[in-house]
C-alpha cells in the first residue's frame, strides 16, 4: 500500500520550515545579545571595561565587588531608587491593574447609555502615545502642587486605556452571559458574582494587564525626568541615567561599572515576575480545552 501523501514532508515545507528556523534563530540572537553582553560586562571593573573584549570576560572577576560598591555607593541611593521603583509598580500598575479590571468587566457585560462614546474616547486615549501627554501632565500637577513627590508618578500610573480595553474584549468571550445569569437568579449580587465567578475566569486577561503595567511603570523614565527634582524620589529608571551623566562634564567621575551593574539589578524583578506569573497564562489557555 502506498504511504499517504500527506504522510510525506515536501521539499517547499523543508525549505519553510529552514527559513523559519533561521530567521527565528537571528531574532533570538539579536534579543539576547545585549542581555549578554550586560551580564558579561557586569563583571568587569571600571579600567576593563575599555581594554578588553566586551563579549567576554576579563581576567578579573568583579561581580561581587561591583555589586557592593552599587548597593553602597553614595549612602545606598540604589536601595533607595529601588524601593521608590517598587512603590510605583505596586501602588501604581497595582491600582491600574484593578481599575481597568473592573472597568472592562462593565464595558463588556453592562449596556448603559453612552457606551459607544466611551469606547471610542478609550480607543482615542490608546493612540495618544504618553510622552504627548507628559507636558500637560506636569502642568497640571504643578498647579496642584504634587510635582516632586511620589503621587506626580503614582496617579498618572494609574490610568491604563489598553489594559481597560484588553479586559474589555477579553471579558466578553471568557465570561459567558448565561452564567452570569445563573448566578442572579441563585441570588448572587452583582459583586459576589465578580469576585467569585468572574475573577476566576477573568485571570489569564487580568495577569496580562498586570505585567503590561508593571513592565511599563517599571521602564518609566520621562515622566519622573520632568515631575522630580529630588533625586530621593528618582526611581531606578532616572537614578542610573544620573549615574550615567556623571562621567560629562568638568571634573567628571565615571562610573560605567555601576551602571551597568545597577542594570543587571534592576532586571531581575522583572524577569522574576514573568516566572511567577507565566503559569496563569498556562492555566487560563488550557481551562476551557477540558470538557466538564
Amino acid at each position: 500500500m502506498a504511504a499517504p501523501a500527506l504522510a510525506r514532508t515536501s521539499p517547499t515545507h523543508a525549505r519553510r520550515s529552514l527559513i523559519l528556523t533561521l530567521v527565528m534563530g537571528v531574532y533570538l540572537i539579536y534579543t539576547l545579545l545585549p542581555l549578554f553582553w550586560l551580564l558579561i560586562n557586569a563583571t568587569k571593573t571600571q579600567a576593563d571595561l575599555f581594554t578588553t573584549f566586551g563579549l567576554w570576560f576579563s581576567d578579573d572577576f568583579a561581580l561581587w565587588d561591583n555589586i557592593v560598591q552599587t548597593l553602597t555607593y553614595n549612602d545606598g541611593i540604589f536601595l533607595r531608587w529601588l524601593g521608590n521603583t517598587l512603590l510605583y509598580v505596586v501602588v501604581g500598575a497595582g491600582g491600574a491593574t484593578i481599575l481597568a479590571t473592573m472597568a472592562g468587566y462593565g464595558m463588556a457585560k453592562y449596556r448603559f447609555r453612552g457606551r459607544r462614546a466611551v469606547f471610542a474616547i478609550v480607543l482615542g486615549a490608546i493612540a495618544v502615545p504618553g510622552t504627548a501627554l507628559a507636558v500637560p501632565t506636569f502642568l497640571m500637577f504643578s498647579q496642584l502642587g504634587l510635582t516632586n513627590t511620589p503621587w506626580a508618578i503614582i496617579i498618572p500610573s494609574l490610568i491604563s486605556p489598553f489594559g481597560l480595553y484588553l479586559i474589555w474584549v477579553y471579558a466578553t468571550d471568557a465570561v459567558p452571559t448565561e452564567l452570569l445569569e445563573a448566578a442572579r437568579m441563585d441570588g448572587a449580587g452583582e459583586f459576589r458574582t465578580f469576585f467569585t465567578i468572574s475573577i476566576r475566569l477573568l485571570t489569564p486577561g487580568i495577569v496580562t494587564v498586570a505585567l503590561f503595567a508593571v513592565v511599563a511603570t517599571w521602564n518609566n523614565y520621562f515622566l519622573p525626568l520632568i515631575m522630580l527634582s529630588d533625586p530621593t524620589w528618582y526611581p531606578l529608571t532616572v537614578g542610573l541615567n544620573q549615574w550615567n551623566a556623571q562621567a560629562i562634564g568638568v571634573g567628571a567621575q565615571p562610573i560605567y561599572n555601576l551602571v551597568i551593574t545597577g542594570s543587571v539589578l534592576s532586571i531581575i524583578p522583572i524577569v522574576v515576575a514573568f516566572l511567577v506569573l507565566q503559569r496563569f497564562w498556562q492555566s487560563g489557555l488550557s481551562a476551557g480545552s477540558v470538557k466538564q
